[in-house]
């Protein structure tokens, strides 16, 4: 969505919630949330919405940038991401189409600035909008995304937080004229005339008005209803049907219409009216014989207080933690899905460690709280441990019931009601959740199984997340063994080497690196990359290092270097094919000789600070043609020169044309010249991981030449 050359800079005394409101307005959309993206971080927060309450926004007020979801996919890749219609919402992002069932258009774009994204926006129409976005509401968007990112980018220069509090700021839209006194009591005496029922509902879902006639066909008073949610003011109407199509006529904008039977045997039938207010509600009695001609609505299954949002939420929770990888993704994901869904205060999962119970992660409590309570013995007589060893839930309603159950038990805060459910896992228990509330909560009897089977589908999530982390851990600790555990001193050099796995899988690669002291004045350095992400591709990338290194450590030409182990590879017959750049150094003689197999040029600092990408003749891959030749060009190689040899998972991402990636490279290798090695291969790697999605590895190796170089000033 960011144009060069086309930054708008934001008005004076402009915010968020300005540009957020002027871009809803100037697209006509009905809905609009927009994230934040604070520096080093890459969980998108929701700052401000518009159009709904931060309830239904609630599943994604925080977004990791790898989630499969609009917003991130428009941030990673800095472009408009439009959806036209639910089917393809629903074949695109499943899990959005989950949580929100509904008819509507979607579109997420950006907040880009310069060469950061600090964010994006998205917005919602009715289907009755056309399939695609007219000029000028592209140009509301791009306008607004780009002022979004002046803003914010400004907000970080200046160290201000680009996200404050836990909730978002809710914008309210502007009424077109105040009634006066007489004329709302005209309004009022004809809605109560009306033989119909009618009532309003604020976007919230409570009722704001409701008429005599109203109140008598739903059977209460109009004063126990003003200000409580129809669902839950009203025993009959205790299922999800009402507030999912309450929650479709916000989303969507449309009219919307169902029937319910109110007891013994009085049908009523319902109709919506949304606008951007809130939603007007008919309600008209139906004739006929009960039950007949007036199908029953299709019911969705009953979950309790929570509703048709809770019941959306966990199979959005169910859909999402079927993706995490690790345990803190589990304990991320349970975190921002649970809590919206049922409303506990705090949340804490413990996990059992070598007999006592480990807390792995929190929400809603203070550090030192947590501290006091971790790493309890299941000895203990605790409702947490019990839980654990007998493999039975605990619900207390208040705080009297939990002290007297258990008289040491220790409150936090004010807090008044607690769940503690067994985390179970294939027979075995794999630890405790622990939901606390600020006041005190029945636990009726659909919301206790609907929590415990959901304290399953947690611990099975947490068993496979722990079998993932161990993996991990070990495909690091060979990663390590197999890669240099630290470059030799040379003199006149400044070198710096990282690794960085894309993340997938369990984080195997192929990619190396190498620098090897040849003699007094040479030193020979090499990168290469080894097909796959695999342990084969681990075992085989160990393989073509030390064959590398022990032709290189004789002074061979780099030339000879990449014959020599092509034909070692091609005997082997791996299976697998090897990318390589080797380059030896003559301090000395200020030069530098570089071969390449099919691997990415290195690129080059000059003295003077310009850059380039080295062209080299391309050579074939390793371990192809055993009679393969490769060709050494030789480079100046004078003081105050940087070259940086790498993998392609440093320039290469989803959607960049690969020459414009590298020259942005260059062009950040060229603004931090007078940095250190060190300094500069974190600043690459910074600019390579920014918010872009990598599906590579990245390997990188720095060399300066020190020799009379002067200091930075």
């Amino acid at each position: 969505m960011h144009r060069p050359g086309t930054t708008t800079a934001p008005a004076p005394g402009e915010d968020l919630d300005a540009v957020l409101a002027e871009v809803v307005r100037g697209t006509g959309a009905s809905v609009g949330l927009a994230y934040v993206l604070p520096p080093e971080e890459r969980v998108l927060r929701i700052a401000v919405v518009s159009g709904v309450v931060p309830g239904i926004a609630a599943p994604w007020a925080r977004i990791a940038l790898d989630d499969p979801i609009p917003v991130a996919d428009a941030v990673r890749e800095r472009r408009l991401v439009w959806l036209a219609s639910q089917e393809e919402v629903a074949r695109r992002y499943p899990r959005l189409g989950i949580v929100l069932p509904y008819d509507f258009m979607l579109a997420a774009a950006p907040f880009a600035h310069e060469a950061r994204v600090w964010g994006g926006v998205v917005l919602l129409w009715p289907t009755w909008h056309p399939p695609a976005l007219s000029a000028p509401e592209r140009e509301a968007v791009d306008a607004g995304c780009r002022r979004a990112g002046a803003l914010l980018h400004e907000a970080a220069r200046r160290g201000a937080p680009l996200f404050t509090g836990d909730e978002p700021r809710v914008l309210t839209p502007p009424r077109a004229a105040e009634p006066d006194p007489g004329e709302a009591r005209a309004a009022l005496d004809c809605a109560q005339r009306i033989p119909v029922g009618c009532c309003a509902l604020d976007m919230d879902g409570r009722i704001t008005f409701i008429n005599t006639a109203a109140a008598e066909l739903v059977g209460a008073g109009s004063a126990s209803l003003r200000g409580a949610r129809p669902w839950e003011a009203l025993l009959w109407m205790n299922d999800p049907v009402f507030e999912d199509h309450y929650r479709a006529a916000v989303v969507t904008r449309q009219a919307t219409s169902f029937t319910a039977l109110r007891p013994p045997d009085r049908w009523l039938s319902f109709h919506l009216y949304p606008d951007d207010r809130g939603i007007s509600v008919q309600i008209t009695p139906l004739t006929g014989v009960p039950g007949q001609g007036h199908a029953q609505p299709e019911r969705l299954p009953s979950v309790g207080p929570g509703g048709a949002g809770a019941l959306y939420h966990l199979m959005h929770l169910a859909a999402a933690l079927t993706e995490t990888a690790g345990v803190s993704d589990v304990v991320e994901t349970v975190a921002d899905q649970l809590v919206p869904a049922f409303g506990p205060r705090g949340l804490a999962i413990m996990a059992m460690e070598e007999c006592r119970l480990r807390i792995i992660g929190y929400r809603g409590y203070s550090k030192e709280f947590m501290d006091s309570v971790d790493g309890s013995p299941l000895t203990a007589q605790t409702p947490t441990v019990h839980a654990l060893t007998a493999g039975v839930p605990s619900f207390f309603g208040s705080f009297d019931e939990l002290r007297s159950a258990y008289p040491g038990a220790v409150r936090y805060e004010q807090r008044d009601a607690w769940a503690f459910l067994p985390l179970i896992a294939s027979g075995r228990p794999v630890g405790s959740l622990v939901l606390s509330y600020d006041r005190p909560r029945p636990f009726p009897p659909a919301e206790r199984a609907t929590l415990t089977s959901l304290a399953g589908l947690i611990a099975q999530a947490l068993d496979r997340a722990r079998l993932y982390d161990t993996t991990h851990q070990l495909a690091h600790t060979l990663q390590t063994a197999l890669l240099p555990h630290s470059l030799p001193a040379v003199p006149g050099l400044d070198v710096a080497a990282r690794y960085l796995p894309a993340g997938h899988g369990v984080e195997i690669g192929g990619d190396f690196y190498d620098l090897i002291r040849c003699d007094a004045s040479t030193t020979a350095a090499t990168i290469g990359d080894v097909q796959g992400h695999n342990i084969q591709a681990a075992a085989l990338m160990g393989q073509v290092r030390t064959a590398v290194h022990a032709h290189a450590t004789a002074g061979t030409p780099p030339s000879d270097v990449l014959a020599r182990t092509n034909r070692l590879l091609c005997d082997l017959e791996p299976g697998l094919f090897t990318s390589c750049l080797h380059a030896q150094l003559d301090v000395a003689g200020h030069r530098a000789r570089i071969a390449t197999a099919g691997h990415p040029p290195p690129l080059v600092l000059h003295p003077d600070g310009s850059t380039e990408a080295v062209e080299l003749p391309p050579g074939l891959l390793l371990g192809i043609d055993p009679d393969a030749v490769y060709s050494t060009v030789e480079i100046p190689f004078p003081p105050g020169t940087v070259v940086v040899l790498h993998t392609d998972g440093l320039v290469e991402t989803a959607g960049t044309d690969i020459d414009e990636a590298t020259a942005a490279v260059c062009d950040r290798l060229a603004r931090a010249r007078d940095r250190t090695a060190d300094e500069l291969a974190d600043t690459l790697v910074r600019h390579a991981t920014g918010v872009a999605t990598r599906n590579d590895d990245i390997a990188l190796l720095l060399i300066r030449h020190e020799a009379g170089r002067q200091p930075p000033r």
